[in-house]
């Protein structure tokens, strides 16, 4: 774990749309944000659960699928240069004698702020762990979850198992880089889009990937370290295929995780906020989008990007009491069109 603490003005847990925005709002007043996600890119759940499904109720938008709506709040929140720390949780938070909060991640990350901002939406999105019975003996070692670096992978063999997006599409760009990938579902109809599947089976007809439909019913190897692992198909085959890391890729479940230690006042899995600042019960803390419950609450986005630009000023006053607060609107005031960049233009 690295001792180095990297201080803020903001931190925002959860870089899904509501999380993005307030990156914008958060720039506008001239304060730094840095964003934690248990994901390994931005967008939350636009970007996991229905990347090119149309959303029709943005204000202005008549349709836009979550990745364009992403793509967009990303090019918004660009000129203010936000720090993304994903593939990581939130896991402690802890109270500093000069006020701030230290927020320290899963991989040890050290960040700290007078602002945290929980935008975590449902919750954390956690893998879904296949129930294999020597999972425990291989994880951390050579079963991996997520992709945190791809040329980990270069030259070794790889058994992907899954059938929506994220499996389909790590097994299309880690097979140049693979020595062989298998891909294994539990059936011969795939989740993921169209285009994505018919990549997926030309790789397999040119002979860059192999696809098997059927369950791994055994782990082999020794010290954590996988061999092999056997497959039996849906014809009753039973198949050693060799394997160096094994990444099953089989959807994800919602959990708020560590912050249900944090003290704060929880209604089910929601926090509890006042509706003028959306603070929560410790000071500092603050919670937006569909995190956080109120009377009268809206689960839209609409509603976040609201709860974010409120909230925004709000934390500005309390964090930072002897600045001035730029105030107006961006197509009028000169400070935030510096800020934005476009104040020559």
């Amino acid at each position: 774990m690295s001792s180095k603490v990297v201080i803020t003005d903001m931190i925002i847990i959860g870089a899904g749309p509501v999380g993005l925005f307030a990156v914008f709002e958060a720039g506008l007043l001239g304060l730094k944000c840095h964003l934690v996600d248990n994901l390994d890119r931005p967008g939350g759940q636009c970007i996991e659960l229905y990347p090119e499904k149309p959303i029709y109720d943005i204000p202005s938008r008549p349709t836009v699928t979550g990745k364009q709506l992403i793509d967009d709040l990303m090019a918004q929140a660009s000129p203010f240069e936000p720090a993304f720390h994903l593939s990581q949780q939130a896991s402690s938070l802890d109270r500093q004698p000069n006020g701030n909060w230290r927020l320290t991640t899963s991989r040890g990350l050290l960040l700290e702020a007078p602002i945290i901002v929980v935008a975590a939406g449902a919750g954390s999105f956690v893998p879904k762990k296949p129930p294999y019975k020597k999972r425990d003996e291989f994880e951390e070692k050579s079963i991996d979850y997520a992709v945190y670096r791809m040329e980990k992978y270069r030259d070794k063999k790889l058994v992907i198992v899954g059938g929506g997006d994220s499996a389909l599409d790590w097994a299309i760009s880690l097979s140049p880089l693979a020595q062989s990938l298998t891909l294994v579902h539990r059936r011969e109809e795939f989740r993921g889009t169209y285009d994505t599947v018919q990549q997926v089976l030309k790789l397999q007809d040119a002979g860059k990937l192999n696809v098997l439909y059927g369950n791994i019913t055994d782990l082999v190897g020794k010290d954590g370290q996988l061999s092999h692992v056997q497959v039996t198909t849906l014809k009753g085959e039973e198949l050693k295929v060799e394997c160096d890391y094994l990444m099953p890729f089989m959807g994800l479940k919602v959990s708020l995780g560590p912050i249900t230690e944090w003290g704060l006042n929880l209604d089910k899995r929601h926090v509890n906020v006042d509706q003028a600042s959306f603070v929560t019960t410790a000071e500092g803390i603050y919670a937006i989008g569909d995190v956080c419950t109120y009377p009268g609450k809206i689960k839209l986005i609409l509603t976040g990007f609201y709860e974010a630009a409120v909230m925004v000023r709000s934390a500005f006053k309390y964090a930072f009491p002897d600045r001035k607060m730029a105030g107006g609107y961006t197509t009028t005031n000169s400070v935030f069109q510096e800020r934005l960049g476009i104040a020559d233009k």
